[in-house]
């Protein structure tokens, strides 16, 4: 069948995509005065901080230098209720990144939860849990102010500029394997080893395409998610683009009971949603897995390590004098020193961080309890039954 030519095969499209001196879709906003008055070694070091894992750390200090505004890319799955790594990880890390320049697109993949069967792969359901994703960024204190934070919901912006988007993906999955993609398939939360449907194979080549179609110099996503954006690197060497999309991966926040490498919406004891009620949070913390003087594996740690003094900037436990007194810990490694040593008890540990978690969740239930829209979208998203 006879077609109009697109104005750009996929490799001029994504060769177009180059590091420039000068902002290539909008002059930078007033937000990002602040930014400006960063060396650049203080940016890279905020940008930085978020990554557990960075490809390639050279790189990402040459994008800095060149490009005052560069574009990272994140993106979910609308899939359920949202717990506190969705939901407080990803504020913090946005707005580390929109303080250092940055702008943030935040891809609300809505198609890709179809394709992978969420929510029954019901698209209407899955745009009811999309903005109350939104809703609870919002309140959890996600700096939206200025346009350096963009929500783009995929099904709209694919269907706007399909003619960019489809050759794209058709390049990536003619140049790659079937057991390259396969081995993609970690980014949906399944193995290898799973019965994919014909829709799971073709996600990868579509979330490889969005790293070019969005225009993205930074792939800021989980660890979960990096063997897709090193397959974004891998294209590029084949349609031999220089400038490759800079892999920023953040850690993973494990669940709350033993071994559980990852928090699970299908295991509510091993969670704590962003609308969890403080006598919630209080019990799960009380149930979780904090063994005295161990630190690894030690899910109570990492949230101190991970949320806790990121936000506060510190993590203030309170004991009676008998027990030590109150003790305020501004570092990780000073934490470390006194739970290694048995001189802080995980009976003087979870309260604490249950305080702390409850006060950064306080604004979210309020909201959530006030807000008449997102009173109803929460209604309805507890009344769905979450599919893997």
């Amino acid at each position: 069948m006879a077609t109009e030519a697109p104005d750009q095969t996929p490799t001029e499209a994504v060769e177009s995509l180059s590091i420039s001196n000068s902002q290539t879709e909008e002059e930078p906003s007033s937000s990002s005065n602040r930014s400006n008055l960063m060396s650049l070694e203080e940016k890279y070091q905020i940008v930085r901080s978020i990554g557990e894992e960075c490809i390639q750390e050279d790189e990402l200090l040459n994008l800095l230098e060149k490009k005052p505004e560069p574009v990272c890319y994140d993106g979910f799955e609308p899939s359920g209720r949202m717990h506190i790594a969705q939901g407080v990880l990803k504020a913090i890390n946005v707005n580390k990144l929109t303080s250092a320049g940055c702008r943030v697109k935040i891809w609300i993949a809505d198609w890709f939860a179809q394709l992978n069967n969420k929510m029954g792969g019901d698209l209407k359901k899955i745009e009811v849990v999309g903005r109350y994703f939104i809703e609870i960024w919002k309140a959890a204190g996600m700096d939206l102010e200025g346009g350096k934070v963009e929500f783009l919901w995929s099904s709209k912006e694919i269907n706007s500029r399909a003619h960019e988007y489809w050759p794209l993906v058709m390049d990536i999955a003619r140049r790659n394997k079937l057991p390259r993609i396969m081995r993609c398939c970690q980014i949906m939360g399944r193995s290898e080893q799973d019965e994919l449907t014909a829709a799971q194979i073709l996600y990868p080549c579509m979330q490889c395409a969005d790293i070019f179609f969005l225009k993205a110099d930074i792939c800021q996503l989980g660890m979960d998610q990096r063997k897709v954006n090193v397959l974004a690197r891998e294209y590029c060497d084949d349609i031999k683009r220089k400038n490759k999309p800079i892999i920023l991966s953040h850690h993973m926040l494990p669940g709350l009971q033993q071994g559980q490498e990852k928090m699970s919406k299908s295991d509510p004891s091993s969670s704590i949603f962003m609308e969890d009620d403080e006598a919630e949070v209080n019990l799960k913390i009380k149930k979780a897995y904090c063994p005295p003087k161990v630190v690894e594996g030690n899910p109570c740690l990492e949230y101190i390590k991970h949320l806790v003094l990121p936000w506060f900037k510190q993590f203030v436990v309170e004991r009676s004098a008998d027990n030590g007194g109150d003790k305020t810990f501004r570092s990780f490694e000073e934490l470390i020193a006194d739970y290694e040593s048995g001189e802080l008890h995980p009976a003087d540990l979870k309260p604490a961080l249950s305080k702390a978690l409850n006060k950064i969740l306080g604004p979210v239930r309020e909201h959530f309890r006030t807000d008449s829209n997102a009173k109803d979208l929460l209604k309805r998203v507890k009344a769905f039954r979450v599919t893997k």
